[in-house]
């Protein structure tokens, strides 16, 4: 099968990469950056998504946003204009569900077979080949394109009719900032406290309170680096999602509601682009301490 592949970001770029290690023929399409480096290892650049479209059996999008998608599939030269009856559309980004619904009965309506299939494991995981991919849609689309799936990730899962797959990546997303959330409380109070943060990190870490997260986020707090993985701007927009739905379906998330201001108070304050592990700064503000190694 020929894939196409439109969204070359910090996700997308790495998974094209590791579509072409694996050998697959691919076409790939961007307007914000570069594709030089992609056509080096055998890409071919499309100068449109349609054009993209008119080569490819499967289509792969990785964008920031529900309008994006829309705007790339539906819009004036997007895929819709160009794919052929039978093309599957997988759409990795992390959208709102009903967003993905409705782009899939448009392209219903020309023939093509749309999956949502969103990803968690941030850049590092993208890179590597290991993300977690949460798929909504079609069962014989999805057995089509799973083998696909795994060459950009360690698992894929079919959860259930088109929009599955984002609710799944919704509530991810309320769990990963809850729990980043919680280790920065965890580790201002015991920094403020004036115990050695590294050594708590150490105490604890195989006990109940170990967690991915803590894993992946702490050495990057306790180093001062905040160079994106998963940018808090991208997460914002997964929270804004979150409680959209809750809305829609009358559900209360406070928790989510309180960490949705936490977020946009670091926003507001120019963290946008930082990784999302950049909430212990918000509480190192409050309690006027550096959750560092050595801080103690």
């Amino acid at each position: 099968m020929h894939i196409g592949f439109i969204g070359l970001g910090i996700m997308g770029r790495p998974m094209a990469k590791n579509l072409l290690k694996a050998g697959y023929p691919l076409t790939v399409y961007t307007r914000s950056s570069t594709t030089d480096d992609l056509v080096a290892l055998g890409a071919k650049a499309a100068p449109s998504c349609k054009a993209l479209a008119e080569q490819c059996d499967v289509i792969f999008t990785m964008l920031p946003n529900s309008p994006q998608v829309r705007e790339v599939v539906m819009g004036k030269d997007g895929v819709l204009e160009g794919a052929k009856p039978g093309t599957i559309l997988v759409d990795m980004s992390s959208i709102a569900p009903a967003a993905a619904q409705e782009i899939c009965e448009a392209a219903h309506d020309k023939g093509v077979v749309m999956l949502d299939a969103p990803v968690s494991g941030g850049e590092p995981k993208a890179i590597d080949g290991t993300l977690a991919i949460m798929v909504g849609g079609d069962a014989r689309a999805f057995e089509t394109v799973k083998p696909i799936l795994e060459k950009m990730g360690s698992s894929a899962v079919l959860l259930g009719g088109i929009g599955a797959g984002n609710v799944t990546k919704l509530a991810n997303q309320i769990i990963v900032a809850l729990n980043i959330a919680a280790v920065s409380e965890a580790f201002v109070l015991a920094t403020k406290a004036g115990v050695d943060p590294a050594a708590v990190f150490d105490a604890i870490k195989g006990g109940l309170a170990g967690s991915t997260i803590m894993n992946a986020k702490l050495p990057m707090i306790l180093s001062g680096n905040f160079e994106p993985g998963g940018r808090l701007e991208f997460h914002t927009k997964d929270l804004r999602n979150v409680l959209d739905t809750s809305h829609r379906l009358n559900v209360s998330l406070p928790l989510t509601g309180a960490m949705m201001q936490i977020f946009e108070a670091l926003i507001g304050d120019g963290m946008a682009k930082n990784d999302h592990c950049a909430v212990v700064r918000y509480y190192e503000k409050l309690a006027k301490v550096e959750v560092r190694a050595g801080a103690c």
